[in-house]
Formats: C-alpha cells, sequence, structure tokens
C-alpha cells in the first residue's frame, strides 16, 4: 500500500471502523541512511491508535537498526514485511524474497524483537512459488521466536496478485500449524461478503483488507453492518462522497505539500468514482488539475448527472477550506515538514 496507506487514508479507514491500522512499508535501508521520505512515513497521527509500523529489508543489521529508530517513534506495533512481490523489493531479499531463505527470514525476525519493546508481528505469503510453499513450517517457527500475530496473503509470490486467493492455505494453518498465535487473512478481501466468507471458511482471528478499501473506506463500516444484520448498508451517496474525496484531498495536500498531494490523489479517485455515471467525465477533469483550489472546485461542483458541468461557478460546501485546515489533528511525532 505504498502512497496510499499514508495518515489521511487511514484517518478515513479509522473513522470508518477499522480496527487495526498499518504504515506504509518503509525500507529499513531509507530510516537507517536518513531518507526524508522513509522518515516522513513514521509519522502518525494520535488518533490513529493502534497502530502498526511496517518496515522492510534484506540486510539483517539494517533491519535491526531500523527498529531501534521505529521504536522511537512510538507505534503500538512493529510489523515485518515478508510478503510484497515487487522485483526492486524481493531482489535485494526484502518482502517475499525472504521465502527463498528461511534462515534469514528467522534472523531478521529475531533481531527486530530483541530492537522492540513492542509487540512484533510479522506479515507474509504463503511460499516463494507452487514448489515452495512451507507457510505451516514458517508460522510455527515465527511463534517459536516470538512474534505476536502472523497475517499471510493466501497466494505465492509467482502469483503475485493474479488468481483468487488460497483460502484453502488459511485453513490448513489454522487446523495443522498449532500456532496459538492470531492469524490474520489477507486476499481477497475486497467486500464485506467476502470478508465474512473468509471469516467462515477458514477460521482466521482477524482480517486484514487492503485493496479493497482505496476509494472505499466505507467498507469497514459495512463490514461490520453486514455481520450484526446479514445486510450490506446502501453505498453512499454521490454527495457523501464528494465530501469525503474533498476532505481526503484536503489532509493530503495538508500533510505531503500541495503538489505532492494533489498528484498522489489521483490514483484515488477511480475507487471512489467508480459505478456512478460520468465518473469517467470527473476524473478525467480531475486529473487536469495541479492545484488543490483548481481540484476541489472541480469536485464540489460536478453533479453526477452533469454531462457538461459548469466549472468555477457555484461556492464549495462550508467546511472545505480554511475551517477544514483549523480541525486538522496534530501528528503524534512529526519529524519532517512538508513543502508546498
Amino acid at each position: 500500500m505504498e502512497d496510499v496507506s499514508d495518515p489521511p487514508f487511514r484517518l478515513l479507514c479509522k473513522r470508518f471502523g477499522a480496527d487495526l491500522l498499518y504504515t506504509e512499508f518503509i525500507s529499513s535501508g531509507g530510516l537507517v541512511y536518513g531518507a526524508d521520505g522513509s522518515h516522513q512515513k513514521l509519522d502518525f497521527y494520535e488518533t490513529e491508535r493502534p497502530l502498526a509500523i511496517q518496515i522492510f529489508g534484506g540486510d539483517v543489521e539494517k533491519v535491526r537498526e531500523a527498529a531501534a529508530i521505529v521504536e522511537v517513534a512510538g507505534p503500538d506495533i512493529i510489523d515485518i514485511n515478508f510478503g510484497c512481490p515487487v522485483k526492486k523489493v524481493v531482489c535485494k531479499d526484502g518482502g517475499a524474497g525472504i521465502l527463498r531463505n528461511l534462515p534469514k527470514m528467522e534472523a531478521i525476525t529475531t533481531a527486530v524483537i530483541e530492537e522492540s519493546s513492542r509487540p512484533v508481528t510479522v506479515k507474509t505469503r504463503l511460499g516463494w512459488n507452487d514448489e515452495s510453499i512451507r507457510i505451516i513450517e514458517v508460522a510455527r517457527m515465527l511463534e517459536g521466536i516470538g512474534v505476536q500475530a502472523l497475517a499471510v496473503h493466501a497466494r505465492t509470490r509467482a502469483q503475485m496478485y493474479r488468481g483468487e486467493a488460497r483460502w484453502q492455505w488459511l485453513r490448513k494453518i489454522k487446523e495443522e500449524s498449532g500456532i496459538e498465535i492470531p492469524l490474520i487473512g489477507n486476499g481477497d478481501a475486497t467486500t464485506p461478503e467476502k470478508i465474512e466468507a473468509m471469516f467462515e471458511q477458514t477460521g482466521v482471528d482477524a482480517v486484514m483488507v487492503g485493496r479493497g478499501a482505496i476509494g472505499n473506506p466505507w467498507i469497514f463500516r459495512d463490514l461490520k453492518v453486514y455481520r450484526e444484520t446479514g445486510e450490506v448498508p446502501p453505498r453512499p451517496s454521490w454527495e457523501e462522497r464528494m465530501v469525503v474525496v474533498a476532505e481526503h484531498l484536503t489532509l493530503k495536500c495538508e500533510w505531503l505539500g500541495e503538489r505532492k498531494g494533489v498528484l498522489e490523489m489521483r490514483r484515488m479517485y477511480g475507487g471512489y468514482l467508480k459505478g456512478f455515471r460520468n465518473a469517467s467525465r470527473l476524473r478525467m477533469l480531475m486529473m487536469e488539475e495541479v492545484t488543490r483550489d483548481g481540484a476541489l472546485e472541480v469536485l464540489l461542483n460536478f453533479r453526477e448527472d452533469d454531462d457538461a458541468p459548469v466549472i468555477a461557478t457555484a461556492p464549495r460546501p462550508a467546511g472545505m477550506t480554511a475551517a477544514m485546515k483549523a480541525k486538522l489533528p496534530v501528528p503524534a511525532n512529526r519529524r519532517t515538514k512538508a513543502v508546498a
């Protein structure tokens, strides 16, 4: 969830019912060498708690040093990413690359536990490929050295994000590994119905939602309603969505600086606008904007049934400018200053 799971995104997920939040994964090397971008990812709002800061890396000593830096940042949990399938990460034994070297996985995890006074958790995949699925062995090993919870994306690295997640492996871990730590399921948890099905079919203790929340922070609220009533609430109206998108954009710009916030927000519009009439037209207009005010003007004056919307004439809803800025929460531990 790099460049997605930042504090503005997490605040919205929290508001709509997420119980535990994770940061973007952070490069251990970036932390050790003092990269501004990596250190900014340590920042969070106090209202996000409970929060896990997630790190990755394939060098044991660098990960150890990074864990000490994360410890100072004060999260509730330190999480190790052994699951990212991206080539530039796995080529250096980071992310899912470590699944080719389980002794090194053990060494890295041990190093983080030794440096942390907080619970250490792990996210990983089933294995490197179908021929090397050793997740039951991995689960036992990780619990044995002190990991407090294990999240498993039910695909191999070779699968990337293709095909269906193999939830049967989550059931096998629960039934055959003998571990007592919480098992968190991940993979294809994209709707309330699918999340509930994962609980029922696998017996996992929790479900991790990633892509399903992009442009849809309401998924957490909808899941809880669905679990209580058996019915999924109606999707948010166009007006409700526009207010939340505007807030997300405003928070992004406050967090990252105006230009970067506007650019990074572009990847969110597809999820927010999916399924609405003229959504593609609005998205095109939003992609052309390079300032916060310009983007807000387009967003808040567009109507779902507008075939030729008139821009920059109607007033913005109250609270989207100075009032919203005044209500922004204060970061718990900000060390870097975004430049507009």
